[in-house]
């Protein structure tokens, strides 16, 4: 959606408005800095941003990972995403090749600037001199496509001494054809609001967005405001000297005058949205959002939470239709956006019509499996050596003392809660849980850790459970639950389904092969019902490939990269990834009797007595 029609729908129908804010992020220069990015991205899409913009590096790599992360950010994580793009030293070819890739990624907001001129001052050898000769081209071009920004300058533009011609100049943008105004930072703000009021009288009516820079150390405060010959105001100064050899007590205070700053912004009548400069970090914008009481943001009327559905929605056009997925790659958006991306059409009603080609081999790179660099890799999870030691890394994570896992790339949710003791020992006997959900029944779409979809309806979950298990205990298990179907009586369907898979493919299931199982579901006034998470064979097939390559790619990557590691320690955490892939099977199992609560998969495992890890 175009900034300006979220912005309008945000801060139409109270008064005064709520207050809304975006985050802006910059193109990292290594793959490992991209990663971690999108980790902190992804963490900040829970404080429900009205938009993010990522910047425009020219030249080589960095331009086109900015289109490679407005593409991620756009349809992998869900944030509706403004992509920088500079003139300067730009020829019409590099401009037409990033505008195409952002129309297809599904961007419809673009920053328009002309850039910074050349270091050695000569003349740029673009084919746009200014900001509004790019943004007539997008016109041109695009029509009303692209939702266009434009830079503002509260306290003159370093080029410019003359106030007024400044002025006039950022009048000629937005006359030809911006949208929404960003500004430069500062941290005077009764300049900006003045500022303000001088756009007003020459007609210029968008919105303006104020740049807000938190304060996170003194050094990077004076270097910044330097930087970009901003004034610093005294009363900053004389809070802020004193304890300059301290950065916690500078960000707190720091914290304390920026959010004022935002506080008088927001009561001047100019301004109902902020506009963050993170510096890929995290810390300082969210204390500043916490004091300004707005880390509830706003969020759609009509949707509890602003999730439309239990699993994050891609804003890609092309996905716009899709409203399944299988639960396997609950933890892994990531590679599914990846495996899916050339679809053609995506389910919005039963799987079947697009689960035939859907799933073809994975071309995915190593780094893109794993997702962490064989350095990051080490750093969290180490070299197993064994089993248990393995097991000990699933229970850090389910008790929240790891932030990821291999085949979980986010921390466990607050919706695992309620199981996680029983998750914790299962690990502990051997049964590596990958994915897992609880029984839920008629909860309350309002309902803070498991509602989502629209206000006054009601949510249901099956209990599923997904694991590595030994191959020497599938059978017992299997056997078990067979025992357990046939005594509720009703041989025409199974009250508890599974699927059993190892590494080469030998599939055990008491499902037929078209069977599609809605294991999540949602009813609400006036719609049908929605059946947004589904488990089926094909899919499960393919995520067993995925699973399976996973642990090879992690063996490979650190085996391979580790120069400085203990030799024997490496060769014993490659034996173990081994160990894992040759004799233990993928499972997963579904009680569909989804009233019955969360013991009986649980208890089905514990009476087979199997052993502790030693």
């Amino acid at each position: 959606m175009k900034i300006s029609q979220k912005l309008s729908q945000a801060h139409n129908g109270s008064n005064p408005p709520p207050a809304t804010f975006s985050f802006e992020f910059f193109v990292p220069k290594t793959s490992q800095g991209v990663q971690n990015l999108y980790d902190r991205m992804d963490r900040m899409y829970d404080l429900n941003p009205i938009f993010i913009d990522i910047t425009w590096n020219a030249g080589g790599r960095s331009s086109s990972l900015t289109n490679e992360m407005v593409y991620t950010s756009q349809s992998t994580l869900g944030l509706e995403t403004c992509m920088h793009l500079t003139c300067t030293n730009m020829k019409v070819e590099l401009i037409d090749e990033a505008l195409e890739k952002a129309y297809k990624s599904g961007c419809q907001n673009i920053l328009a600037l002309r850039g910074d001129p050349p270091l050695d001052g000569s003349e740029s050898t673009g084919d746009f001199k200014y900001a509004k000769d790019l943004i007539q081209y997008i016109r041109k071009k695009y029509g009303d496509h692209f939702n266009i920004g434009v830079a503002g300058y509260p306290e003159g533009h370093p080029e410019e001494e003359d106030e007024l011609k400044t002025l006039n100049y950022l009048k000629e943008k937005c006359d030809a054809g911006a949208d929404f105004i960003i500004t430069q930072m500062f941290y005077d703000v009764d300049n900006f609001i003045n500022w303000c009021s001088k756009l007003n009288k020459i007609g210029v009516d968008i919105p303006i967005i104020p740049g807000i820079m938190p304060i996170s150390t003194y050094a990077a405060f004076i270097r910044r405001a330097k930087w970009s010959e901003i004034a610093i105001p005294q009363h900053f100064l004389d809070a802020l000297d004193p304890i300059k050899d301290d950065d916690f007590l500078v960000r707190e205070k720091g914290t304390e005058l920026v959010s004022e700053m935002c506080t008088k912004l927001l009561q001047s009548g100019y301004i109902n949205h902020l506009h963050f400069y993170t510096m890929n970090l995290e810390k300082a914008t969210v204390m500043i959002l916490e004091k300004l009481n707005l880390i509830e943001a706003i969020k759609s009327h009509d949707l509890v939470g602003g999730s439309e559905l239990p699993w994050r929605k891609s804003l890609h056009p092309e996905r716009s239709k899709e409203s399944i997925r299988p639960i396997f790659w609950q933890h892994r958006k990531y590679s599914y956006i990846s495996r899916t991306a050339t679809w053609d059409e995506f389910p919005n009603g039963r799987w079947g019509d697009s689960r035939s080609p859907a799933f073809g081999d994975i071309d995915l790179c190593a780094s893109e499996l794993l997702r962490q660099s064989p350095k990051k890799a080490l750093e969290l999870w180490g070299l197993p050596q064994s089993l248990k030691e393995l097991s000990g890394l699933v229970v850090d994570y389910l008790k929240g003392d790891l932030k990821s896992l291999p085949w979980s790339d986010g921390p466990v949710g607050d919706d695992t809660k309620v199981i996680v003791d029983n998750l914790i020992d299962l690990n502990k006997h051997g049964f590596f849980t990958m994915n897992s959900q609880p029984a839920l029944n008629a909860i309350k779409s309002s309902e803070k850790v498991f509602g989502w979809g629209p206000k006054n309806g009601y949510v249901y979950q099956k209990q599923y459970l997904e694991f590595f298990c030994h191959k020497d205990v599938v059978s017992k298990l299997l056997n078990s639950v067979e025992a357990f179907n046939k005594s509720q009586g009703d041989t025409t369907s199974s009250v508890i389904s599974y699927y059993a898979v190892d590494k080469s493919g030998n599939l055990i299931s008491n499902c037929r092969d078209d069977d599609i199982n809605a294991v999540t579901w949602g009813v609400f006034p006036g719609e049908e019902i929605l059946q947004p998470t589904i488990v089926e064979k094909t899919s499960f097939l393919a995520w067993k490939d995925e699973v399976y390559r996973l642990l090879s790619e992690w063996s490979k990557v650190l085996s391979s990269n580790l120069v400085d590691a203990d030799p024997s320690k490496v060769g014993g955490f490659v034996e173990l990834m081994d160990k894992l892939g040759d004799e233990f099977v993928l499972c997963n199992l579904v009680n569909n009797d989804f009233v019955e609560g969360n013991s009986t998969l649980f208890n089905l495992i514990k009476d087979l007595h199997v052993q502790e890890l030693a």
